[in-house]
């Protein structure tokens, strides 16, 4: 068996090629979506360095299920518990609007049914990992329009998932007659509905005792999350669905479980690498000829998508009894199309229902929509003042107040990291002093039974200290009995500017936590558990 070497230039000439526009778009703040297709357009049309092979393709079919699977990890209720009657009803009348208006507007462009079927389901949706990227960056995530705006993505994302059902159905024959179609959909509905039920079977009974089991080992719960991923990958192929279904209902099933927060920081690396060849390769098969005959319909759509979804988000959020402000920072995260777009079409091209034209287009309205609502989403605020004082949100009649207007961050709580014996004690102990106490362990076992809030992560990664606000904190406090975690702790404590109290287990690592700036060295050898967790809960947390 021989192998093709080739493969291997075009793959890096594809991550290099993104790598340098994502180096250039991040002094542009346009995100990196959009830098992957131009690259993809440089490569491609422009220089003709780099065609779509099917090993490049096969990279790109990764790709789209890991980000399905990391979709369907962010869909659990707890998140959303707050927000998700507005989420229900501002999600599913945005699609409802945009897909009939788009239709419409389509026709009248020109093009005909089916194509503007496609084009206006590829309008409906919203870009969750453009937008989620974006408000992570500003640190508004957990704001009340964040938590908005992600249930609103998660419910087109449920849309997705029909539309992506909807399409293999009738993709299965090359005939589109009524009686083959009615049959088909029938058969990819059902496939759906039975990977839905293997879906909840494994989150009830399957999952749980399963990865209890491995949940200490990192390594091993990242294998079998993948493995349950492709597990499910292999399930739609066999019921002739999508991929992107299997992926998305893997994760569904393991976003209701205690685990799914550390496989998703641990899955999205991994999965920035395989997407990016995927957008690449979408800008790659974009044809300037084909470009040049849509730009004038692609001008429309855009201004389609970037000033009516944000009006009829504006318009169902605000009749919801939320505020001005919140209504309008709500509202701008969605004035662009989804990477589901593209994927979308990328499907109706690849089933032959729509042409390279319509692709072109779609593509497009996408790079002008997420570059421009990149810019509207960075700088809302200032927008917002802008717009409020020429006087025309006043028209939405929205409340000046509104409920839920501001959101409670953590803030001046103790970080105990490391739940044996003596991190145990001292998270009780501070906790039963009155503090507010986060408790943070790789293993969810050791977490069970505390008193005082839990988060399960592994303290090398940075998201998982950004997720436990370490910023924020009054102390961060380790009893882990790993001296790299620890020097690597009392470091990040000192960068944030916060008192750090570490395990100094180790009488040789005492001087070098010294160096890094520990307030508190622990010494279990000369005081017990309980000699500790007093001293720490009498003086506040804040050391000596």
């Amino acid at each position: 068996m021989t192998f093709d070497f080739a493969v291997l230039g075009e793959l890096g000439y594809i991550l290099l090629g993104g790598a340098v526009c994502t180096f250039f778009a991040r002094f542009l703040n346009v995100p990196s979506i959009v830098a992957y297709i131009v690259a993809g357009l440089l490569l491609g049309p422009v220089l003709g360095l780099v065609t779509v092979t099917d090993a490049v393709h096969l990279i790109s079919e990764v790709g789209i299920a890991l980000l399905l699977f990391l979709v369907g990890l962010e869909l659990s209720l707890e998140k959303i518990k707050d927000v998700g009657r507005v989420a229900v009803v501002a999600g599913l009348g945005q699609v409802v609007f945009t897909a009939a208006g788009g239709l419409a507007f389509c026709l009248l462009l020109g093009f005909d049914l089916i194509e503007s079927i496609f084009i206006s389901t590829a309008l409906t949706f919203s870009s969750t990992v453009v937008v989620v990227k974006l408000l992570d960056q500003k640190g508004e995530l957990d704001s009340v329009y964040g938590r908005i705006a992600v249930g609103i993505f998660l419910v087109q994302d449920l849309v997705v998932v029909v539309a992506l059902t909807f399409l293999a159905g009738l993709g299965r024959e090359e005939t589109l007659e009524a009686g083959e179609v009615l049959a088909n959909l029938g058969l990819a509905f059902g496939g759906m509905g039975l990977l839905l039920v293997g879906a909840a079977v494994a989150a009830k009974v399957v999952l749980p005792p399963l990865l209890r089991r491995v949940a200490s080992s990192q390594e091993a719960l990242l294998i079998c999350g993948l493995a349950l991923c492709f597990l499910f990958v292999l399930g739609a192929e066999a019921l002739q669905l999508s991929l992107e279904i299997g992926a998305f209902l893997a994760g569904i099933s393991l976003a209701q479980l205690p685990y799914n927060e550390d496989l998703r920081r641990r899955v999205h690396p991994l999965m920035n690498l395989f997407i990016a060849v995927f957008f690449v390769s979408l800008g790659i098969q974009m044809e300037f000829g084909a470009v040049g005959e849509v730009w004038r319909s692609a001008v429309f759509l855009s201004l389609f998508v970037l000033l009516g979804n944000p009006f009829i988000f504006m318009l169902l959020i605000a009749r919801m009894g939320y505020g001005e402000r919140t209504s309008f920072l709500t509202s701008v995260t969605v004035a662009q199309i989804s990477e589901f777009s593209f994927i979308f079409a990328a499907m109706g091209l690849a089933t032959g229902l729509i042409g390279d034209e319509i692709l072109s287009l779609i593509a497009l309205v996408g790079l002008v929509t997420i570059a421009a609502s990149a810019f509207m989403i960075i700088y809302n605020h200032q927008l917002y003042r802008v717009l409020k004082g020429t006087g025309i949100l006043s028209l939405f009649r929205a409340a000046e107040g509104g409920r839920m207007e501001e959101s409670v961050d953590r803030e001046g709580h103790i970080v105990v990291v490391g739940m044996n014996s003596l991190g145990r004690e001292l998270a009780v102990r501070l906790h039963e002093g009155g503090h507010q106490v986060l408790a943070l362990d790789t293993d969810p076992t050791k977490l069970e039974g505390l008193p005082c809030e839990t988060l399960l992560g592994n303290v090398e990664y940075r998201a998982t200290l950004e997720e436990a606000d370490l910023e924020h904190a009054r102390i961060l406090i380790s009893a882990l009995h790993i001296e790299e975690v620890n020097r690597l702790l009392a470091y990040r404590a000192h960068r944030a500017g916060i008192p750090s109290a570490i395990n100094a287990f180790d009488p040789t690592s005492l001087q070098e936590l010294r160096d890094l700036g520990v307030d508190y060295l622990i010494d279990v050898h000369r005081a017990g558990n309980d000699a500790i967790a007093a001293v720490l809960a009498e003086k506040g947390g804040l050391g000596p």
